[in-house]
Protein backbone atom coordinates (compact mmCIF):
# COMPACT_ATOMS: atom_id res chain seq x y z
CA UNK A 1 0.00 0.00 0.00
CA UNK A 2 1.40 3.38 -1.03
CA UNK A 3 0.36 6.94 -0.11
CA UNK A 4 1.45 9.87 -2.24
CA UNK A 5 0.92 13.56 -1.43
CA UNK A 6 -1.98 12.82 0.91
CA UNK A 7 -3.47 15.88 2.58
CA UNK A 8 -6.57 16.07 4.77
CA UNK A 9 -8.53 19.16 5.75
CA UNK A 10 -11.71 19.77 7.72
CA UNK A 11 -14.41 22.43 7.70
CA UNK A 12 -14.36 22.52 3.89
CA UNK A 13 -10.65 23.26 3.69
CA UNK A 14 -10.42 25.78 6.53
CA UNK A 15 -8.53 23.49 8.91
CA UNK A 16 -5.55 21.43 7.75
CA UNK A 17 -4.94 18.10 9.51
CA UNK A 18 -2.12 16.50 7.51
CA UNK A 19 -0.10 17.78 4.57
CA UNK A 20 1.56 16.02 1.63
CA UNK A 21 2.17 12.68 3.30
CA UNK A 22 4.25 10.18 1.31
CA UNK A 23 4.47 6.81 2.99
CA UNK A 24 4.81 3.16 1.95
CA UNK A 25 3.38 0.25 3.92
CA UNK A 26 5.65 -2.75 3.47
CA UNK A 27 4.30 -6.19 2.76
CA UNK A 28 4.27 -8.37 5.89
CA UNK A 29 5.78 -5.59 7.98
CA UNK A 30 4.62 -3.57 10.96
CA UNK A 31 4.68 0.20 10.51
CA UNK A 32 4.31 2.18 13.75
CA UNK A 33 3.15 5.80 13.62
CA UNK A 34 4.17 7.92 16.60
CA UNK A 35 3.92 11.59 17.55
CA UNK A 36 2.20 13.97 19.96
CA UNK A 37 -1.58 14.04 20.31
CA UNK A 38 -3.19 15.88 17.42
CA UNK A 39 -0.23 15.42 15.08
CA UNK A 40 -2.27 13.68 12.37
CA UNK A 41 -1.28 10.03 12.73
CA UNK A 42 -4.80 8.74 13.40
CA UNK A 43 -6.18 10.98 10.65
CA UNK A 44 -3.76 9.40 8.21
CA UNK A 45 -4.59 5.91 9.48
CA UNK A 46 -8.28 6.52 8.79
CA UNK A 47 -7.43 7.55 5.23
CA UNK A 48 -6.18 4.05 4.52
CA UNK A 49 -9.66 2.51 4.60
CA UNK A 50 -11.62 5.72 3.98
CA UNK A 51 -13.02 6.03 7.48
CA UNK A 52 -12.71 9.78 7.02
CA UNK A 53 -15.55 9.56 4.49
CA UNK A 54 -17.94 9.56 7.45
CA UNK A 55 -16.68 12.93 8.75
CA UNK A 56 -18.71 15.92 7.46
CA UNK A 57 -16.56 18.58 5.81
CA UNK A 58 -13.51 16.30 5.54
CA UNK A 59 -11.57 16.51 2.28
CA UNK A 60 -8.80 14.10 1.27
CA UNK A 61 -6.38 14.92 -1.53
CA UNK A 62 -3.62 12.85 -3.08
CA UNK A 63 -3.72 9.15 -3.84
CA UNK A 64 -3.46 5.91 -1.89
CA UNK A 65 -2.75 2.81 -3.94
CA UNK A 66 -3.64 -0.73 -2.96
CA UNK A 67 -2.48 -3.32 -5.48
CA UNK A 68 -1.97 -0.47 -7.92
CA UNK A 69 -5.52 0.89 -7.64
CA UNK A 70 -6.31 4.29 -6.13
CA UNK A 71 -8.70 3.61 -3.26
CA UNK A 72 -10.16 7.11 -3.71
CA UNK A 73 -11.12 6.43 -7.33
CA UNK A 74 -14.82 6.78 -8.14
CA UNK A 75 -15.14 3.08 -8.96
CA UNK A 76 -13.82 1.95 -5.56
CA UNK A 77 -16.39 -0.05 -3.61
CA UNK A 78 -16.06 0.93 0.06
CA UNK A 79 -17.28 -2.41 1.42
CA UNK A 80 -14.73 -4.22 -0.74
CA UNK A 81 -11.97 -1.86 0.41
CA UNK A 82 -12.73 -2.48 4.06
CA UNK A 83 -12.59 -6.22 3.46
CA UNK A 84 -9.05 -5.70 2.13
CA UNK A 85 -8.02 -3.15 4.78
CA UNK A 86 -9.40 -4.15 8.18
CA UNK A 87 -9.35 -2.01 11.32
CA UNK A 88 -8.98 -2.65 15.04
CA UNK A 89 -10.02 0.32 17.14
CA UNK A 90 -8.67 1.85 20.34
CA UNK A 91 -11.33 0.31 22.53
CA UNK A 92 -12.66 -3.20 21.91
CA UNK A 93 -15.98 -3.01 20.09
CA UNK A 94 -17.49 -6.51 19.98
CA UNK A 95 -20.96 -6.71 18.51
CA UNK A 96 -23.79 -7.52 20.94
CA UNK A 97 -23.81 -11.06 19.61
CA UNK A 98 -22.24 -14.38 20.53
CA UNK A 99 -18.51 -14.96 20.22
CA UNK A 100 -19.23 -17.20 17.22
CA UNK A 101 -21.43 -14.64 15.46
CA UNK A 102 -18.88 -11.87 15.98
CA UNK A 103 -16.24 -13.75 14.02
CA UNK A 104 -18.78 -15.09 11.52
CA UNK A 105 -20.09 -11.62 10.67
CA UNK A 106 -17.55 -10.70 7.99
CA UNK A 107 -17.40 -14.05 6.17
CA UNK A 108 -21.20 -14.09 6.06
CA UNK A 109 -21.78 -10.59 4.67
CA UNK A 110 -18.93 -10.94 2.16
CA UNK A 111 -20.09 -14.39 1.04
CA UNK A 112 -16.70 -15.97 1.74
CA UNK A 113 -18.04 -19.38 2.76
CA UNK A 114 -20.67 -21.70 1.34
CA UNK A 115 -21.32 -24.17 4.14
CA UNK A 116 -21.58 -24.29 7.90
CA UNK A 117 -18.52 -26.54 8.05
CA UNK A 118 -16.48 -23.98 6.11
CA UNK A 119 -17.66 -21.21 8.41
CA UNK A 120 -16.79 -23.27 11.49
CA UNK A 121 -13.29 -23.78 10.10
CA UNK A 122 -12.80 -20.05 9.41
CA UNK A 123 -13.96 -19.16 12.91
CA UNK A 124 -11.69 -21.71 14.60
CA UNK A 125 -8.65 -20.69 12.56
CA UNK A 126 -9.29 -16.96 13.13
CA UNK A 127 -9.63 -17.46 16.87
CA UNK A 128 -6.50 -19.62 16.92
CA UNK A 129 -4.51 -16.98 15.06
CA UNK A 130 -5.77 -14.38 17.53
CA UNK A 131 -4.63 -16.59 20.41
CA UNK A 132 -8.15 -16.93 21.77
CA UNK A 133 -9.41 -20.36 20.72
CA UNK A 134 -8.38 -22.32 23.79
CA UNK A 135 -10.02 -19.73 26.05
CA UNK A 136 -13.40 -19.62 24.30
CA UNK A 137 -13.87 -22.88 22.36
CA UNK A 138 -16.39 -24.24 24.88
CA UNK A 139 -18.50 -21.07 25.01
CA UNK A 140 -18.76 -19.82 21.44
CA UNK A 141 -22.50 -19.33 21.89
CA UNK A 142 -22.07 -16.96 24.84
CA UNK A 143 -22.15 -13.15 24.54
CA UNK A 144 -18.87 -11.59 23.43
CA UNK A 145 -19.47 -8.74 25.88
CA UNK A 146 -18.81 -11.19 28.71
CA UNK A 147 -15.15 -11.48 27.77
CA UNK A 148 -12.41 -9.48 29.50
CA UNK A 149 -11.07 -6.34 27.83
CA UNK A 150 -8.00 -8.10 26.49
CA UNK A 151 -10.06 -11.02 25.24
CA UNK A 152 -12.50 -8.64 23.55
CA UNK A 153 -9.64 -6.94 21.72
CA UNK A 154 -8.31 -10.30 20.53
CA UNK A 155 -11.85 -11.19 19.43
CA UNK A 156 -11.96 -7.99 17.39
CA UNK A 157 -8.64 -8.99 15.80
CA UNK A 158 -10.08 -12.45 15.04
CA UNK A 159 -13.13 -10.78 13.50
CA UNK A 160 -10.83 -8.68 11.32
CA UNK A 161 -8.62 -11.50 10.08
CA UNK A 162 -11.62 -13.77 9.41
CA UNK A 163 -12.12 -11.93 6.11
CA UNK A 164 -8.44 -12.33 5.14
CA UNK A 165 -7.53 -8.65 4.58
CA UNK A 166 -4.22 -7.59 3.07
CA UNK A 167 -3.66 -4.81 5.60
CA UNK A 168 -4.67 -4.49 9.26
CA UNK A 169 -4.94 -1.02 10.79
CA UNK A 170 -4.66 -0.69 14.59
CA UNK A 171 -5.48 2.60 16.30
CA UNK A 172 -3.86 2.44 19.74
CA UNK A 173 -5.09 -1.14 20.25
CA UNK A 174 -3.57 -1.50 23.73
CA UNK A 175 -4.37 1.88 25.28
CA UNK A 176 -7.37 0.51 27.22
CA UNK A 177 -5.63 -2.70 28.30
CA UNK A 178 -3.59 -3.76 31.32
CA UNK A 179 0.11 -4.67 30.91
CA UNK A 180 -0.53 -8.43 30.70
CA UNK A 181 -3.17 -8.05 27.98
CA UNK A 182 -0.91 -5.54 26.21
CA UNK A 183 1.91 -8.08 26.12
CA UNK A 184 -0.41 -10.68 24.62
CA UNK A 185 -1.55 -8.29 21.89
CA UNK A 186 2.04 -7.30 21.11
CA UNK A 187 3.05 -10.96 20.76
CA UNK A 188 0.05 -11.44 18.51
CA UNK A 189 1.10 -8.53 16.28
CA UNK A 190 4.51 -10.15 15.82
CA UNK A 191 2.83 -13.39 14.75
CA UNK A 192 0.29 -11.73 12.45
CA UNK A 193 2.91 -9.90 10.40
CA UNK A 194 3.88 -13.26 8.91
CA UNK A 195 0.65 -13.02 6.92
CA UNK A 196 -0.48 -9.39 7.00
CA UNK A 197 0.82 -5.87 6.60
CA UNK A 198 0.08 -3.99 9.83
CA UNK A 199 -0.09 -0.26 10.59
CA UNK A 200 -0.29 0.69 14.25
CA UNK A 201 -0.81 4.09 15.85
CA UNK A 202 0.66 4.18 19.33
CA UNK A 203 1.53 6.75 22.00
CA UNK A 204 3.91 4.22 23.56
CA UNK A 205 7.38 4.59 22.11
CA UNK A 206 8.50 1.43 23.88
CA UNK A 207 5.66 -0.42 22.17
CA UNK A 208 6.65 0.99 18.79
CA UNK A 209 10.24 -0.11 19.36
CA UNK A 210 9.11 -3.62 20.33
CA UNK A 211 6.59 -4.45 17.62
CA UNK A 212 7.45 -2.45 14.49
CA UNK A 213 9.85 -2.90 11.61
CA UNK A 214 9.57 0.73 10.54
CA UNK A 215 8.51 3.84 12.43
CA UNK A 216 7.04 7.08 11.12
CA UNK A 217 7.16 10.24 13.24
CA UNK A 218 4.39 12.81 12.72
CA UNK A 219 4.48 16.40 14.01
CA UNK A 220 1.74 19.04 13.57
CA UNK A 221 0.35 17.41 10.45
CA UNK A 222 3.68 16.69 8.78
CA UNK A 223 5.53 13.41 8.34
CA UNK A 224 8.92 14.37 9.73
CA UNK A 225 10.77 11.09 9.44
CA UNK A 226 10.24 7.46 8.51
CA UNK A 227 12.89 4.79 8.71
CA UNK A 228 13.78 1.42 10.15
CA UNK A 229 12.65 1.42 13.79
CA UNK A 230 16.15 0.83 15.17
CA UNK A 231 17.43 3.82 13.17
CA UNK A 232 14.59 6.12 14.28
CA UNK A 233 15.06 5.34 17.98
CA UNK A 234 18.85 5.13 18.12
CA UNK A 235 19.97 7.61 15.48
CA UNK A 236 17.09 9.80 14.22
CA UNK A 237 17.80 12.15 11.35
CA UNK A 238 15.71 15.09 12.52
CA UNK A 239 15.90 17.19 15.68
CA UNK A 240 12.13 17.07 16.13
CA UNK A 241 12.28 13.28 16.25
CA UNK A 242 15.17 13.31 18.72
CA UNK A 243 13.37 15.78 20.96
CA UNK A 244 10.16 13.75 20.96
CA UNK A 245 11.87 10.43 21.62
CA UNK A 246 13.99 12.12 24.29
CA UNK A 247 10.84 13.30 26.10
CA UNK A 248 11.34 17.01 25.52
CA UNK A 249 7.75 17.38 24.37
CA UNK A 250 4.72 15.25 23.58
Amino acid sequence: MTARDVSVSYENGAKSAIRNINLDIGEKQVLAMIGPSGCGKSTFLRCLNRMNDTVPGCEVKGEILLDGHNIYAKDQEIVELRSQVGMVFQRPNPFPKSIYDNVAYGPRIHGLVDTKDELDEVIEQSLRRAGLWEEVKTRLDQPATGLSGGQQQRLCIARTIAIAPEVILMDEPCSALDPIATGIIEDLINELKENFSIVIVTHSMSQASRVSDRTAYFHLGDLVEVNETKKVFEDPEHKLTRDYIGGRFG
